[in-house]
């Protein structure tokens, strides 16, 4: 029913017992309005001695909630934190990684360098390509093996 529900109620019921113990015919009053109305300040001092440890109960259940949520808002907290500096730690790693990366100004710088040192002695490239010929004058690379061909290789018949 809920506290709306019931104070709706009570507040009825009384306006109602107290319309009646004074409007009503007098031969069918239970209630003087001379007394103060006894029976139901009795009746509502009744229902309070009730009241009060069913209230104080569900306040300690309460409680009991709000510390499980509690609880558990912690344990969040801790999992959120600890996800948050593992992803500050990968951030970190990243940012050290690609500063170890060379960025487009140094390849562009390099590549100048390269294509300058090209472009000022082609003569230099013959001489280092003549380094690796035989003497006389073929390429090992591009020479056979005489051991190394496919008809020195056994056949399985």
């Amino acid at each position: 029913m809920g506290t709306p529900w019931f104070l709706l109620v009570l507040t009825l019921f009384c306006v109602a017992w107290l319309v009646w113990n004074i409007l009503g015919p007098e031969h069918l009053r239970f209630d003087s309005a001379a007394l103060g109305f006894t029976a139901l300040t009795l009746i509502l001092s009744l229902q309070a001695s009730y009241a009060a440890p069913m209230i104080l109960l569900a306040q300690n259940r309460q409680d009991d909630r709000d510390r499980v949520q509690i609880e558990q808002d912690r344990q969040r907290a801790e999992r959120n934190l600890a996800d948050t500096e593992f992803l500050a730690r990968e951030v970190v790693a990243l940012r050290l990684a690609i500063k170890d990366l060379p960025d487009r100004d140094f390849v562009r710088a390099e590549l100048r360098a390269l294509l300058a040192e090209l472009a000022e002695d082609p003569q230099e490239e013959t001489r280092a390509e003549s380094d690796f010929d035989e003497p006389d004058g073929t390429d090992p690379a591009r020479t056979p093996s005489p051991s190394n061909g496919p008809e020195d290789e056994p056949r399985d018949a």
